[in-house]
């Protein structure tokens, strides 16, 4: 590691420890030339994500999004923000294990339904209802019966 100071490249590590919920790992440095100390972090390179919408169009991977559209759907609803962005971290890992580099927003989306489902069945119907785009109450009471069947 260079030292920000005089250019060295020979520094000593003093001090490790998890940061950022332990995604990463906080060095504190020793320069060998100078003697001054600084701090370095070390992630997990991870490689971009690349979304593919409907329309053909492409944006990167945001997980700000996905969690956007689970706040969303779960308004006035009792489901906690950490559930939700425990579960956008858990959607986010999946497409990252699955070493696809462009992801529809299809796939997207249905692995948001699915844990929604599980975690607040409201949220899961208003989610289906914007993502699936129901056209008519016939539509919408089809997807309700899908879910009472699934329950019984």
């Amino acid at each position: 590691m260079k030292c920000p100071f005089c250019g060295f490249s020979e520094s000593k590590v003093i001090d490790s420890r998890p940061a950022d919920e332990n995604s990463s790992i906080r060095r504190r440095r020793e320069c060998l030339s100078c003697g001054k100390r600084f701090t370095t972090y070390e992630t997990v390179e991870s490689l971009p994500m690349v979304v593919v919408k409907k329309d053909g169009s492409r944006q990167s991977f945001d997980r700000r999004k996905v969690l956007g559209g689970m706040i969303r759907a779960c308004e006035k609803r009792p489901v906690p923000l950490a559930e939700l962005e425990k579960i956008a971290g858990e959607i986010e890992q999946d497409l990252q294990n699955s070493m696809e580099r462009e992801i529809s927003t299809t796939d997207i989306g249905e692995k948001v339904m699915d844990r929604l489902r599980s975690v607040d069945q409201v949220a899961y119907v208003r989610f289906a209802s914007v993502y699936r785009q129901f056209k008519d109450i016939d539509t919408f009471m089809t997807e309700l019966n899908k879910l009472l069947a699934d329950g019984e």
